[in-house]
């Protein structure tokens, strides 16, 4: 009996927890895991599985009907697209707003902000692909409002996502224009402001305001309400702010 008890409470405790699959934009990679763990301070036993890409990318497979519950872009115009076709059934929020860092492995003479990247020394440039990453098209525009643009252009190497754009930074590129965010992650904490990297003045572009939405997938999942909410947040947003986003 006392077996079967239970195996009954187990059973319960399946049958209650939920699995929410959120598909995120790659600068939110290295907040997450502080956001999962305080939001599973209110929600111990839900699962949260993270699906990691560019915003254009994800905002495909949405279209495509992967089983996604939350979208978490890195600009606010994929999810309106999604909203205006109903497979976003909540109305685009910002969450916070992303900004740009230049970064090299190298030490070298940041005090010229920007133009760092005329430098003959610097042959290899990685930026986000513009034409899907919101963080490429920030790095695109600022480099074409400081004038910068065509005489560096031969320099660009591109990755797909901010995250890859970060992995081409720190292996095959001299600079790379990547989200602030990535400078709080482990492997960053060596590098510093000055002489690793540099933050893009936010003048040079507009300013990158990231956007959430509850997918029509998460329309009964009540645990996907709860983390949409969560991310709203006071308590998300002073750990947005921990990893260098506004407000």
């Amino acid at each position: 009996m006392k077996l079967l008890f239970m195996s009954f409470l187990l059973l319960s405790s399946l049958l209650q927890a939920q699995t929410i699959t959120v598909a995120l934009a790659a600068n939110v990679s290295y907040a997450m895991d502080e956001l999962k763990t305080a939001f599973n301070k209110h929600y111990s036993d839900t699962k949260l599985r993270i699906i990691i890409g560019g915003s254009g990318k994800l905002k495909a497979q949405i279209q495509n009907r992967a089983p996604y519950d939350i979208f978490m872009s890195a600009n606010m115009r994929y999810p309106e697209a999604l909203y205006k076709t109903k497979e976003a059934i909540t109305q685009p929020k910002i969450y916070a707003y992303g900004a740009l860092a230049i970064l090299s492995q190298k030490r070298r003479d940041f005090s010229k902000g920007i133009a760092i990247v005329k430098d003959p020394a610097i042959r290899h440039i990685a930026i986000a692909n513009p034409k899907t990453a919101p963080y490429g098209k920030a790095a695109f525009e600022a480099l074409k409002n400081a004038k910068l643009y065509e005489k560096i252009k031969n320099k660009l190497i591109f990755g797909e996502s901010i995250a890859q754009t970060v992995s081409y930074t720190m292996t095959a590129a001299d600079l790379g224009f990547i989200a602030k965010s990535a400078l709080y992650s482990p492997r960053m904490k060596a590098f510093k402001e000055g002489v690793n990297f540099v933050e893009v003045d936010p003048k040079l572009y507009t300013p990158i305001a990231q956007g959430i939405v509850l997918l029509k997938h998460g329309k009964n999942n009540s645990d996907a309400k709860a983390f949409y909410h969560f991310i709203l947040s006071d308590e998300a947003k002073l750990i947005f702010k921990k990893y260098g986003y506004s407000l």
